[in-house]
C-alpha cells in the first residue's frame, strides 16, 4: 500500500492525483514523454571504435546535414520543398548529436501541436471566414482595376 511518504514535501495527494488524471488523457503521449536512453551514434561499430574516425565520421554527417538545411533555406524562396529539406537536414544531424535529436524531437511536437490546433473547428471556421474575406476584397479590387482601365496591364496605362 502506497502510504504517500515518499512524496516530496511540497507535493499534496491531490497534485499527484490530477498529474494521473493528465496522464491518463495524454494517452499515446506519454510515451514520447518518458524519459529515454541516452542518445548514442549511429556510425558503425568499427567507426566508433576509431577516435579519430568517429570524428572524421561526425564532421562528415555535420557537413552533409548543414548542406541539406542550407538547400532548405534556399528552397524557402526558391522552388521547392524547402522545410522538407530543412528536416531532413536536422534528422540527419539527429542521427549523430545529441542536441538534433532533441530539437527534432521538440520541432516534431510542435507541428502536432500546430496540426490538432488547426483541425479544431472554431480555428477552421475562422480561418475560413478570413480566406473567404480576402477573396471577396480582392475580388472587388480586380474588378474596380477591370471597370476602371479595363484588361490593360498597369505598365501600359497611359493616363494616370
Amino acid at each position: 500500500m502506497n502510504t504517500g511518504s515518499d512524496r516530496g514535501t511540497n507535493e499534496s495527494a491531490a497534485e499527484e492525483s490530477a498529474a494521473r488524471a493528465t496522464d491518463a488523457t495524454e494517452g499515446a503521449e506519454t510515451a514520447a514523454d518518458e524519459p529515454e536512453a541516452p542518445h548514442v551514434s549511429k556510425a558503425p561499430a568499427f567507426i566508433k571504435a576509431r577516435r579519430g574516425l568517429h570524428l572524421s565520421w561526425q564532421v562528415g554527417v555535420f557537413v552533409v546535414g548543414l548542406a541539406v538545411i542550407a538547400a532548405g533555406v534556399a528552397m524557402l524562396v526558391l522552388p521547392g520543398p524547402g522545410w522538407v529539406a530543412i528536416f531532413a537536414g536536422l534528422a540527419i544531424w539527429a542521427t549523430e548529436f545529441a542536441w538534433a535529436h532533441l530539437v527534432l524531437r521538440w520541432t516534431k511536437r510542435k507541428v502536432t501541436e500546430a496540426a490538432q490546433k488547426a483541425l479544431d473547428p472554431k480555428v477552421r471556421r475562422r480561418n475560413i471566414i478570413l480566406t473567404s474575406v480576402g477573396l471577396v476584397v480582392a475580388g472587388a479590387l480586380i474588378g474596380f482595376y477591370l471597370w476602371k482601365y479595363g484588361l490593360v496591364m498597369p505598365w501600359n496605362l497611359k493616363d494616370q
